[in-house]
C-alpha cells in the first residue's frame, strides 16, 4: 500500500514537471510580450506594461528600428502550404489505409516505405530534394520542392492513423449494407466515412500542424520565398526582438482556438456516427 501511495507522489511530482516544462516557455513568453517599447530587447522585471509589441506585429505600431516581421507574405505561404499539405496527405493516408484493410503481396514492403518518409532525418531529405532539384534545373519554391516534401513527411503520420481507425473499425456494418445492395462506393460514402471521420480530423490536425512548423525540409527547398519559421529563424539569429514573444503568444492562442474547433467537429462528428450506426441496426432488425 505505502508502494502504491509513493508511486502516485511520483507520477504526480512527474506530471507537474512536465506541465512546468512544457507550459513554462509559454509563460515566460507572455509575461516579456508585454514589455514597454519599441527600443530594447528583452527585459525582466517588467518596467512597465504594454501593448507595443502586439501592435508591432499586426502593423499598427510607428515605425521603428525594429524591422515588422514579415507576416502578410510569409504568414499567407504557411498557411496556404500547410492547407495543401494537409489535403493531399489525408486524403493519401486515408485511401493507402483503405487499401491495407485488405492482404496483399508486398503489403510489408509498402507499409515501410511509407513510413519511412518520417523517419528520414529532415535535414538529408531537404538537402537531397535540393539537389535533385538543381541537377535537374528545377526552380525550388515553397509550393513545389517544399510542397512535395511536407507531403512525404505528414503523409506517413497521416496514414498510421487512419490505419490505427480502420483497425478497429466493425466490418460487420459494410457486410450489412452490402448485403441490402448499397454499392461499395456508397456505402464507403454514406457509412464508412462517417464513422471514420474522427480519425479523419485527427489525420488533417496532425497534416497542418506538422507542416505549419516544419523547417529544415523547406530551409532546403523554398527557395528565395521563405515560410513563416524560416522568416522567424531569420529574425531570431540578428537579434532577439519582443515583437517575435508577441507572435508567439498570438500563434499558441490561435493553436489553442483550432483544437477548440476540433474537439466540438469531433464530439459532434462521433455522435453522428452513432447515430447512423443505430439507424443501420434498425433497418437490419
Amino acid at each position: 500500500m505505502h508502494h502504491l501511495v509513493g508511486l502516485r507522489w511520483l507520477l504526480g511530482l512527474y506530471t507537474a514537471l512536465f506541465i512546468a516544462f512544457l507550459y513554462g516557455p509559454f509563460a515566460v513568453m507572455a509575461i516579456l510580450s508585454f514589455q514597454q517599447g519599441p527600443e530594447g530587447g528583452p527585459q525582466f522585471p517588467i518596467r512597465e506594461w504594454s501593448t507595443f509589441w502586439y501592435q508591432h506585429v499586426m502593423g499598427l505600431a510607428p515605425p521603428s528600428r525594429i524591422a515588422p516581421l514579415p507576416i502578410a507574405e510569409a504568414l499567407t505561404r504557411s498557411l496556404s502550404l500547410a492547407f495543401a499539405t494537409m489535403v493531399v496527405s489525408t486524403v493519401l493516408g486515408t485511401l493507402t489505409a483503405q487499401a491495407f484493410r485488405t492482404r496483399f503481396k508486398g503489403s510489408g514492403v509498402v507499409f515501410y516505405l511509407v513510413v519511412l518518409g518520417m523517419m528520414v532525418p529532415g535535414v538529408l531529405l531537404g538537402l537531397g530534394m535540393a539537389l535533385v532539384a538543381d541537377q535537374l534545373g528545377i526552380d525550388r519554391s515553397w509550393w513545389g520542392t517544399a510542397f512535395v516534401l511536407h507531403v512525404v513527411y505528414t503523409y506517413p503520420f497521416a496514414f498510421l492513423v487512419m490505419l490505427a481507425i480502420f483497425n478497429r473499425f466493425d466490418r460487420s456494418v459494410e457486410e450489412a449494407a452490402w448485403s441490402l445492395g448499397v454499392p461499395p462506393a456508397r456505402t464507403f460514402r454514406k457509412v464508412t466515412f462517417p464513422m471514420i471521420f474522427p480519425g479523419v480530423l485527427s489525420a488533417m490536425l496532425f497534416a497542418l500542424t506538422l507542416s505549419y512548423d516544419e523547417f529544415p525540409r523547406t530551409l532546403f527547398t523554398a527557395g528565395s520565398d521563405v515560410t513563416m519559421p524560416i522568416a522567424i529563424y531569420g529574425t531570431f539569429a540578428v537579434e532577439i526582438h519582443p515583437n517575435l514573444f508577441a507572435f508567439g503568444i498570438l500563434t499558441t492562442l490561435f493553436s489553442f482556438a483550432v483544437l477548440t474547433v476540433y474537439g466540438i467537429l469531433m464530439g459532434l462528428s462521433t455522435r453522428r456516427a452513432r447515430a447512423r450506426f443505430s439507424d443501420m441496426q434498425e433497418d437490419i432488425a
